[in-house]
């Protein structure tokens, strides 16, 4: 009997591990059926292998992990139309978001399966065809976007019975016939702009302005709000009439004053408000592109297609309208554009660049970015994705919260410096030029970094040197060397930012070199105000005699590591010669770095610890 209680025991354990462990398999399957069914351009790191939730991406689960209720994959790609059977199998999905992709055919009439939806997000797709005649399966809906499509035929009556309903864009498709009467008491935002609608309308939808209904052809006839009682002119004396006819104009006077005094009290308010929000300077905190929203985006559908450009492996899921909507920190103004962080409303957060004075047209940018996309190396910083268009050209980072090299050496938007150690200035030393090496390879050998500062060098996950900001000098207008924030990166002999060579690269490189090695900035004043160039100076203090004046103070603390140093002064000495035929490959560089004989610091100073990684400047 003991016997039976200890195996009843054991078979209740594994129910219990099992439903913990449990993942939904049905619904795992049902996602790969459609994945492995719709052509895609861009990878995501589905298969069997792994478990969905909490690890697909664009994939959420319940709390307990039985079922999956979020599917949201904006701009991966998708070409072609959805394969039945599939995602319709997802019977407690509540939040489906395929948009900014190339879908297209009908309406998939077996997403009437889905009968816990409550958003539907298909907009900029290539979906045509009528809308399905019978909606109200959809009880739960929500939240309905089927703009920037092909879809035709009329609005179905049924969208009546949506009882919950809080916003439907139906803009910019073929849609034709009446508005329907849409009484719904929660309805907050509609677009139906830009269709072929027809008649009046109605009544229930008249609060929403002009603008929902524009590139139709309905009427605008707004209910006329009810007249005041006039009294006929018999039962009025003249005099008394004359008194009224006076107090109107004195009040309408008064009105026209007081609207005038409140006006101008709103415009000295929102002076101060403006000039409050720019006192603030980089910590401007708001969205990310100020003035283009995703509403004015949609005019410009068809020049850019309102895509960002992935690179495969790149496993974000989101699209241009959520990096509009993300709130966005400004992180700084470097030589080609400002960097943002920008935070999505799933909490992914990236750096974007928005590039200024872009030079080149569409086709020479993407075949760059193409370029720079596909470099794949622990030590070069990888671009997500980018996008372009007539008024925009961004580019999107990961985000690096440990901040740049430059605001640890220098310390940034007021903040203390951090204590980088020698073995860790060594480290971001070898990992940049293994970056930079790397990047001298592509394009059989000829390509160009162009940009390389200490603030475009981060750190990785071994706490190496990642270089940033790849191969944007030939796209951007070329920049004047004495108003260029890289001036002093910038060898002598580059006098158009787009002519920059490998040559220049290594120049570059050495002045960060001389960066780690003394603490100072390549261009900085003394107490006296006196400009002092970083390389003129080190050069002026080797000729004196060879002291410790050049090396920065932070790294005297440290025993055993002088014949490093000056090791590391002379590869950086070769590298900022004026005569750029003189300077080593940056293979060579790497190979000299690397020989750089390491001596143990087993004696460390009192209280030293590793460097805290602190900051948020981000790319630069």
């Amino acid at each position: 009997m003991e016997a039976w209680h200890i195996l009843a025991s054991i078979l209740c354990l594994g129910l219990v591990l099992g439903g913990i462990t449990a993942e939904p398999v049905e619904d795992k399957q049902a996602l790969l059926d459609f994945f492995n069914n719709l052509p895609h351009s861009r990878l995501l790191n589905w298969n069997l292998s792994t478990w969905v939730c909490g690890n697909w991406t664009g994939v959420t689960c319940s709390a307990d992990g039985s079922r999956v209720i979020a599917v949201r994959l904006p701009g991966v790609g998708f070409e072609g139309p959805i394969p039945p059977n599939t995602l319709s199998r997802l019977s407690a999905l509540q939040l489906l978001s395929l948009r900014s992709n190339g879908i297209s055919g009908h309406f998939p009439y077996d997403f009437f399966n889905l009968k816990n939806l409550s958003f539907l997000y298909l907009q900029y797709n290539d979906l045509s065809g009528p809308l399905p005649a019978d909606i109200s399966v959809w009880r739960n809906l929500t939240v309905i976007n089927l703009s920037n499509n092909r879809f035709d035929g009329t609005i179905p009556n049924s969208i009546s019975n949506l009882t919950q309903l809080n916003a439907l864009n139906l803009a910019n498709n073929l849609l034709s016939g009446e508005i329907p009467n849409l009484n719904f008491p929660n309805l907050q935002h509609i677009n139906l702009s830009n269709n072929n609608l027809s008649g009046r309308i109605p009544e229930s939808l008249r609060k929403f302005p002009d603008s929902v209904f524009a590139g139709n052809n309905v009427s605008f006839d707004k209910i006329s709000p009810p007249s005041s009682p006039v009294l006929a002119p018999s039962t009025v004396p003249h005099s008394k009439s004359t008194n009224a006819r006076g107090v109107g104009e004195a009040a309408l006077l008064g009105i026209i004053i007081a609207a005038c005094v409140l006006g101008l009290i709103a415009f000295t308010f929102f002076v101060v408000f403006c000039c409050s929000r720019k006192k603030g300077g980089v910590e401007y905190s708001g969205k990310l592109v100020k003035g283009m929203s995703p509403e004015k985006l949609s005019s410009r559908t068809q020049e850019a297609n309102n895509r960002l450009v992935f690179f495969d492996g790149c496993n974000y899921a989101f699209d241009l309208e959520d990096l509009l909507r993300a709130s966005a920190e400004v992180l700084g103004k470097g030589t080609f554009g400002m960097a943002y962080k920008a935070i999505l409303e799933d909490a992914t957060t990236v750096v974007v660049k928005r590039l200024k004075e872009v030079s080149v047209g569409k086709r020479d940018f993407e075949q760059q970015m193409d370029i720079v996309g596909s470099i794949r190396q622990e030590n070069v910083v990888e671009l997500k994705a980018y996008y372009y268009s007539k008024d925009e050209k961004l580019m999107v980072y990961d985000y690096y919260p440990q901040g740049s090299v430059s605001s640890m050496l220098h310390g940034n938007k007021g903040g203390e410096r951090v204590s980088l150690d020698w073995n860790a200035r060594m480290r971001i030393a070898l990992g940049a030029a293994r970056g930079i090496a790397r990047i001298h390879e592509e394009n059989s050998g000829k390509f160009v970094h162009g940009n390389i500062k200490s603030s475009n060098i981060f750190l990785n996950s071994q706490h190496h040197g990642c270089i940033s900001d790849v191969g944007l000098s030939t796209v951007m207008s070329p920049l004047a060397p004495a108003i260029s924030r890289a001036a002093g990166y910038r060898a002598p002999e580059v006098t158009d930012t787009r002519k920059a060579s490998q040559a220049s690269d290594v120049y570059s490189f050495g002045v960060v070199l001389l960066e780690l090695l003394t603490g100072k900035s390549p261009i900085h004043t003394t107490g006296g105000d006196e400009i002092i160039h970083l390389v003129r100076w080190v050069h002026s203090v080797v000729r004196e005699e060879w002291t410790a004046e050049v090396f920065d103070v932070e790294l005297m603390r440290w025993p055993n590591i002088e014949e490093e140093m000056v090791e590391m002064l002379q590869i950086a000495m070769s590298c900022v010669v004026r005569m750029p035929d003189q300077r080593p490959k940056m293979s060579d560089v790497l190979k000299m770095i690397e020989n750089v004989p390491r001596a143990e610091q087993g004696n460390v100073p009192s209280g030293s610890r590793a460097p805290p990684m602190t900051g948020n400047e981000a790319l630069v």
